[in-house]
């Protein structure tokens, strides 16, 4: 009997994902414009439509979950977790909402973040009001804060303005809650930190690292990113994810 007992012990425990007794790597990607690069601004925050379309491929076919920032509790839940993060807002994240409808059936549901900078809404070159009410209710996209006007966060005073505000407007657009912000050129203290807790759950870097969950202090603050760039070719992603 007792060696009955013992067997079924470790057959459960065997049948538990390995994620959930270990260490889980997540992938938190940036992005920022999904087009082909025209000479303007940097080419290298360029991904063209097609090599992120590969891009999102890739994660379908190999099993990825892509997750929001309002599924952070589904982490040990799913199967391969990796976050898509785009900042800034531009026109051309209209890219991705193709892609998306494109790449969804029964097994796949894609879904990014984009991180908008609020006071930039409505701008030439910049996404819409009406575009962003429309992407949020669409199920493919989770609309979050860059701020109201991209500061270095280093350098200011007016937080209230910066992140609460810009919190406030991006609410009243999409009718959806932010939850999360990605500090402007990644820059952080611990004054950025203690301000951006009074009105959101968690603040985004650069650190370019895959996420591991360290119990540390403030550690929903200080998320890493990894940059995927317009030379990221698809086995340079695939080593990004994979490791």
């Amino acid at each position: 009997m007792k060696k009955w007992i013992v067997l079924h012990i470790i057959f459960l425990f065997l049948s538990f994902p390995i994620q959930v007794f270990g260490q889980q790597d997540v992938p938190i990607l940036i992005y920022h414009s999904i087009d082909e690069f025209h000479g303007h601004g940097s080419k290298e925050l360029y991904v063209t439509p097609e090599n992120f379309e590969k891009q999102m491929n890739y994660l379908k076919e190999h099993g990825y979950t892509m997750l929001t920032f309002e599924r952070w509790n589904d982490l040990k839940k799913v199967n391969k977790p990796v976050f898509i993060t785009i900042d800034d807002g531009y026109q051309n994240n209209e890219n991705v909402f193709t892609i998306f409808q494109k790449l969804k059936d029964s097994r796949f549901q894609p879904t990014a973040t984009l991180f908008i900078i609020s006071d930039f809404i409505d701008r030439p070159n910049r996404l819409s009001g009406l575009q962003l009410k429309t992407m949020a209710q669409s199920g493919f996209f989770s609309i979050q804060s860059h701020t109201a006007t991209h500061p270095d966060l280093t350098k200011v005073t007016n937080y209230e303005y910066e992140l609460k505000d810009s919190k406030q407007k991006i609410e009243q657009v999409t009718g959806k809650p932010v939850i999360a912000v990605s500090y402007p050129f990644g820059s952080f203290n611990d004054q950025v930190i203690n301000e951006t807790k009074k009105y959101y759950q968690f603040g985004l870097t650069t650190t370019p690292v895959i996420f591991s969950k360290k119990g540390i202090e403030n550690e929903n603050y200080l998320l890493p990113r990894i940059y995927i760039k317009n030379s990221t070719t698809i086995k340079n992603f695939e080593k990004i994810i994979e490791k």
